[in-house]
């Protein structure tokens, strides 16, 4: 049977596009009806949504979210900002089917410059889009945008330590060691319920104060943009954010969301006068220690090349920025 593609209305396919989400490979909360909605609410500006629905029998099986930024410039809806990864939502069973006539309806549409970014080089996304565009002979152009480490998590602790380098397993059991003999310090995670007790606020004083770039990044707009989210992945069950206490004193925070068995560091923060007992770090090596814990199989560090990621064992994924012209 095949698939028949049309533009439908986001609010229209939230309740469809969750279930859908749910039988897609990977999914993340990028890739949320939440998501969109939230981004295109706060930083629309004048671009001109086009979200392509994929039926198969009016059964909803393909979302392409897309927008116009400009008159002539086609992009997936969202940014590098805000989103890490951005990919197409197709229900596992029809992944294959569905690239050759999602680009016979995209050529359709009035564009010169259809321009895709954070690309996974794993994703089906990836690799789909990159064979339906050599077939059809249109003019692209691929480049490395940044990298998403991330590690394949054990099974135990330990295994994972065994499995860091001999200088990498050392540093950390040192500083590990360093803060135990140092400080009276607790770790702990709490939900996107906790707003009111002031879990937000704190991460929010954590990050501007870790580190000046973070400060400018974090505009009242994104800030808005943030709670929004915090609100409703929390109510989806997807937040985690962690928090290191010394003495009472919060002194560093991360801000995680698990999904599909996997869990995404999203940003993070600390107070640098507690830098000398690498509270930073150490808070993500226990968000990590817990995410072993509970089961999960991988830990994304999501986008950016910091050092932090590697000496936890990281592995790089590289992401790509496709620009297809005519």
């Amino acid at each position: 049977m095949s698939l028949h593609f049309r533009e439908e209305k986001l609010e229209d396919l939230r309740e469809e596009w969750d279930h859908l989400l749910a039988r897609s490979p990977y999914p993340t909360v990028f890739q949320t009806p939440t998501w969109h909605t939230i981004w295109w609410e706060e930083f629309s500006g004048e671009s001109r949504l086009h979200i392509v629905a994929a039926r198969e029998d009016n059964r909803l099986v393909g979302i392409a979210p897309l927008m116009f930024n400009g008159s002539e410039n086609l992009m997936f809806v969202g940014d590098t900002d805000l989103w890490d990864y951005h990919k197409v939502i197709v229900e596992s069973s029809k992944m294959e089917e569905f690239f050759p006539p999602l680009l016979d309806y995209i050529k359709q549409l009035s564009w010169s410059v259809m321009d895709l970014s954070s690309l996974q080089e794993t994703s089906n996304t990836y690799q789909g889009i990159l064979s339906v565009v050599k077939k059809a002979e249109l003019k692209f152009d691929v480049n490395r945008e940044d990298v998403s480490p991330g590690v394949q998590l054990p099974s135990t602790w330990d295994e994972y330590l065994s499995n860091l380098s001999k200088k990498n397993r050392h540093e950390l059991r040192r500083k590990i060691r360093k803060l135990e003999s140092q400080a009276s310090f607790k770790w702990f995670s709490v939900d996107g319920h906790s707003s009111s007790n002031g879990a937000l606020d704190d991460f929010f004083s954590l990050m501007r104060d870790s580190r000046h770039d973070k400060a400018m990044f974090l505009t009242s707009e994104r800030e808005r943009f943030f709670r929004r989210i915090a609100f409703a992945m929390g109510e989806a069950g997807y937040l985690k954010l962690f928090f290191m206490e010394i003495d009472g004193e919060r002194v560093a925070a991360a801000w995680c969301f698990d999904m599909g068995n996997v869990r995404y560091l999203y940003n993070s923060g600390f107070n640098p006068e507690y830098g000398y007992l690498s509270v930073g770090l150490l808070l993500k090596a226990f968000c990590l220690k817990d995410a072993i814990e509970t089961g999960m199989d991988y830990y994304d560090f999501l986008r950016g090349d910091e050092r932090y990621k590697y000496d936890l064992g990281a592995q790089d994924v590289t992401l790509y920025n496709m620009v297809v012209t005519r």
